[in-house]
C-alpha cells in the first residue's frame, strides 16, 4: 500500500474498501434474513467509514474508532459480518500499525473485535457461535500483523540507510584526520629540510666570502662544498614534494630517506660551516626502524641548523646513547656567539616545535634550554622497538 504518490494511493485503497463494504451491504439484502433488509444503511455507513479514512495520517486511531463503530452499526442493522463488511475498520488498522507500536494497534484492533460480537453471534449464520465470534477478530487483527511488519522492515531499512550514512561520514572524516596529519608531516619535512640547507648554505657562503682573501684555496673548497649542499637540499627538497604528487606521476623520486647513517655527512657539512661538531656514541649501536631513524636523522639536523644560526662558531658535542629499549639524543653547544635557543623560550620557535612534535609523534620526549655552561642543551628521547 505504499508508493511515491501517497495521495493517489491512498485514493484507491479507499476506493477499494468503499466497493467492498457496499457489496457486502448488497450481499445483505438478497435472502440472508427472513425480511428484507434496505441497502441504503450500508451505503451511508460505508461512506461515512471511507470518508473518515482521509484523516489517517493526522489521527489515525480517531479513524480506527469510527470505522469500527460504523461495522458494528452495519452488523447490529443486519447485514453478514464479513471481512467485506468491515474493510474500511481493516484498512485503518493496518495504516495504524504504520505510525503506532504493536501492543497499542492491537489494543484497538480488540477494541474493534469487540464492538463486532455482539452482532456477530446474534446473526451467525455457521451455527457455530465460537467461528461466529472469532471470524471478525481473525480479520482484524491481520492487517495490524501486516502493518506491523511492514514497520519493522522499514525500520530495519531506515537503520541500514543510517549505519550507512554514519560509516561515509565516518570515512570522510577519517580521510580529512589523515590528510590533515600529513600535512603537518609534509609541512615539518619542508621545514627542516629548506631551514637546514639554506642555514648551511648561509653559513658557508658567509665563511668562504670572509676566507676569499686570506686563504683562497679554503675558500674554493667551501665554494664547492656550497654547490653540495644546494644539490642535496634541491635533492631533498624534490622527494618531499614528490610526496604530494598525484599516483599516475611516475618521475617522483624514490631516493630513500634520509637516516643516522647520514650523521657523518651532516657533521661535515657544519664543520665546513665553522662549527666544531663532535660525536659520542655511548652503548651499543642498533640499527633503527626506518621511521624512528628519520625522526632521529631530522631532530639532529634541525638542533644543528639551530646552532648555526643562532651560536656562530660554537662547539657541539653530539651524543647518542643506546638503551635496551629506548634511544637518547643529547645536543649541547657552548662557546659560540649568542645562543642556540630561540627568544621567548624553549616552546618558541618552528625550529624547537618541529623537534618537540616528531619526538612526541614516535612516542618519546623531548626537552630543551639552557644549560649552567651558558649553552642550550637539547635533548630528545625515542623507544627503540625490537
Amino acid at each position: 500500500m505504499t508508493s511515491h504518490r501517497p495521495e493517489r494511493a491512498d485514493a484507491l485503497t479507499i476506493a477499494g474498501a468503499l466497493a467492498l463494504s457496499v457489496y457486502a451491504s448488497l450481499q445483505g439484502t438478497w435472502g440472508t434474513t427472513p425480511e428484507r433488509i434496505a441497502w441504503w444503511p450500508g451505503l451511508v455507513l460505508s461512506v461515512v467509514a471511507c470518508t473518515a479514512l482521509w484523516w489517517h495520517r493526522s489521527n489515525p486511531r480517531a479513524v480506527v474508532v469510527v470505522t469500527g463503530v460504523c461495522a458494528s452499526a452495519a452488523s447490529g442493522y443486519g447485514y453478514l459480518t464479513t471481512p467485506l463488511l468491515f474493510a474500511p475498520a481493516m484498512v485503518a488498522l493496518y495504516w495504524l500499525a504504520l505510525e503506532v507500536d504493536r501492543k497499542a494497534a492491537n489494543l484497538y484492533a480488540l477494541g474493534v473485535a469487540v464492538l463486532l460480537l455482539p452482532s456477530a453471534v446474534l446473526t451467525d449464520t455457521y451455527g457455530n457461535v465460537v467461528l461466529a465470534a472469532l471470524n471478525p477478530a481473525f480479520f482484524l487483527f491481520l492487517p495490524v500483523a501486516w502493518g506491523s511488519a511492514v514497520q519493522v522492515r522499514r525500520a530495519y531499512v531506515e537503520s541500514l540507510h543510517t549505519r550507512a550514512e554514519l560509516a561515509e561520514r565516518t570515512r570522510e572524516e577519517e580521510a580529512r584526520r589523515r590528510v590533515g596529519e600529513e600535512r603537518v608531516r609534509i609541512a615539518r619535512e619542508l621545514h627542516d629540510v629548506v631551514a637546514h640547507h639554506l642555514a648551511l648554505a648561509n653559513a658557508q657562503a658567509g665563511t668562504a666570502a670572509h676566507l676569499v682573501r686570506s686563504r683562497p684555496e679554503q675558500a674554493e673548497q667551501l665554494i664547492t662544498e656550497l654547490a653540495g649542499t644546494t644539490a642535496s637540499a634541491l635533492r631533498e627538497l624534490k622527494a618531499t614534494v614528490g610526496l604530494l604528487r598525484r599516483p599516475e606521476e611516475t618521475d617522483a623520486p624514490m631516493e630513500p630517506a634520509p637516516g643516522l647513517s647520514r650523521l657523518p655527512e651532516l657533521v661535515a657539512a657544519h664543520t665546513a660551516a665553522g662549527l666544531a661538531v663532535s660525536v659520542l656514541v655511548e652503548g651499543e649501536e642498533r640499527p633503527l626502524a626506518p621511521g624512528m631513524d628519520l625522526t632521529a636523522y631530522r631532530i639532529l639536523q634541525e638542533a644543528l641548523t639551530n646552532v648555526s644560526k643562532h651560536a656562530v662558531g660554537a662547539v657541539v658535542r653530539v651524543t647518542l646513547a643506546y638503551a635496551t629499549d629506548a634511544l637518547t639524543i643529547t645536543v649541547c653547544d657552548y662557546g659560540g656567539e649568542g645562543s642556540a635557543g630561540v627568544p621567548g623560550g624553549e616552546a618558541s620557535g618552528y625550529g624547537l616545535i618541529g623537534m618537540r612534535e616528531r619526538a612526541q609523534s614516535a612516542g618519546g620526549h623531548f626537552t630543551a634550554g639552557p644549560d649552567t655552561d651558558g649553552g642550550f642543551t637539547v635533548t630528545a628521547e625515542l623507544p627503540i622497538h625490537s
